[in-house]
């Protein structure tokens, strides 16, 4: 095997470490609230201590790279996830988890500024493409897995009377009440595991394109004085604190006014949830080749409603279908709302996706105000904030002016091209 086809292979196993770490939390939230005795509010402070790690290291972890080089920082990065789990491992409170999950988030935002450019290096630009689609595959997978393995280890640490050697292990490391710890010991041996693995490899020389460099002088300046940054900085805001408002609270939901186990049951449906939003991903692709990205964008944001509505008001029955149904209508909104912004700026691209990364802290912001709306009202009604983000994401194909609009098919003569 080619060193670089190896690359590429650890490369695409990143992707799948960072959505396995980064997509937990939504099942986990019930146990870790009953285990702490926590109110929705304080329970809401989980997700934001995580992703607002990505609003302080998403622009810094740029320029690191172009002074460090790749290497380092996934060395750094990893050693960073590796010290927050296992620091939650060791002292499972909720203050420990606050810290934990904010070192946590600090490596995968770090990881997610490395690993696209080396991507493109190391599988070479021509398979580029094809690559990403197979990291948004991989990511996706690990998104749907790691549900399963939260109910696995939930089920028999500590319960199972004949335990293979890993869940043996777990009960000596386990408090018989904090069964849910153990993922987070799963997190800490990956993570050094990871360590280990890439000081032992040889990266190829990335030199970064114009679009990947970030520039915290005249061009950081430009764009903030340019509208359109800022409204789809919101865009990107909306859509991953739509995500995670939907994937970090319908365990709970379910549980609430439907007496779900989120052990089981619920955690299925949060793994569903990140099934469909792959599958979905894959289905937007084949759209956008028929059809304007904005028409798309809409079609898709009033899916998302329909579907999130039926799942806060309609019976059990339905919202076990409706609010994966929303992770397949959420699927494309990140890609469409990040090209068109790209297509609506025609310069210093590095920069604004560096600016449009630090939106994913939107993921921090909105389950936190959900939350904390659920301690004031009640959860149904406090989900019904995402209504908000996603309105917004759906005027977003109304008044954004892409200069380039996507390509679309007028045959299936020109399919075949």
């Amino acid at each position: 095997m080619k060193s670089n086809t190896f690359i590429v292979i650890l490369i695409l196993f990143i992707f799948f470490v960072i959505s396995f770490l980064s997509n937990i939390l939504g099942p986990i939230i019930p146990d870790i609230s009953n285990s702490f005795d926590l109110s929705l509010g304080w329970a809401g402070f989980l997700p934001f201590a995580f992703f607002v790690s990505y609003a302080v290291a998403s622009i810094p972890a740029g320029i690191l790279v172009e002074k460090y080089r790749e290497k380092r920082v996934l060395l750094w990065a990893f050693m960073l996830a590796f010290v927050g789990a296992l620091l939650f491992a060791l002292m499972p409170t909720f203050t420990i988890a606050l810290v934990s999950l904010f070192i946590i988030g600090l490596g995968m935002a770090m990881l997610q500024v490395v690993i696209n450019p080396l991507l493109r290096v190391a599988g070479g630009e021509p398979n580029f493409a094809f690559n990403s689609v197979m990291g948004q595959l991989f990511f996706g997978g690990a998104s749907f897995l790691s549900p399963m393995l939260y109910s696995y280890f939930v089920l028999n640490v500590h319960s199972n009377p004949e335990p293979n050697f890993i869940i043996s292990t777990l009960n000596n490391l386990v408090p018989a009440d904090l069964k849910w710890v153990s993922v987070y010991w799963t997190f800490a041996i990956i993570a050094i595991l990871m360590v280990v693995i890439i000081w032992f490899v040889r990266f190829p020389e990335v030199v970064l394109k114009d679009d990947e460099k970030i520039d915290t002088g005249k061009a950081f300046k430009e764009l903030l004085a340019n509208k359109y940054v800022w409204l789809f900085f919101l865009g990107i805001f909306s859509y991953v604190g739509t995500e995670q408002g939907i994937a970090n609270w319908t365990s709970k939901f379910l549980q609430i006014y439907h007496n779900v186990d989120p052990t089981t049951l619920g955690a299925s449906v949060i793994s569903y949830f990140w099934g469909l939003l792959t599958i979905g991903c894959f289905l937007g692709l084949v759209l956008l080749k028929f059809f304007d990205s904005r028409k798309v964008l809409i079609m898709f944001s009033l899916g998302a409603i329909v579907s999130l509505l039926a799942g806060l008001f309609g019976p059990l029955n339905v919202a076990l279908i409706a609010f994966p149904a929303a992770g397949f209508f959420a699927s494309v909104m990140w890609s469409i709302t990040v090209s068109l912004a790209l297509n609506s700026v025609p310069y210093h691209h590095g920069t604004l996706s560096g600016i449009l990364c630090t939106g994913i802290a939107g993921g921090a912001v909105v389950p936190l105000i959900i939350g904390g709306l659920g301690d004031l009202f009640e959860l149904r009604y406090a989900m019904l904030f995402l209504l908000l983000t996603l309105g917004y994401i759906l005027s977003i194909g109304i008044w954004a002016k892409p200069l380039v609009n996507n390509a679309t098919v007028n045959s299936w003569k020109d399919l075949l091209k």
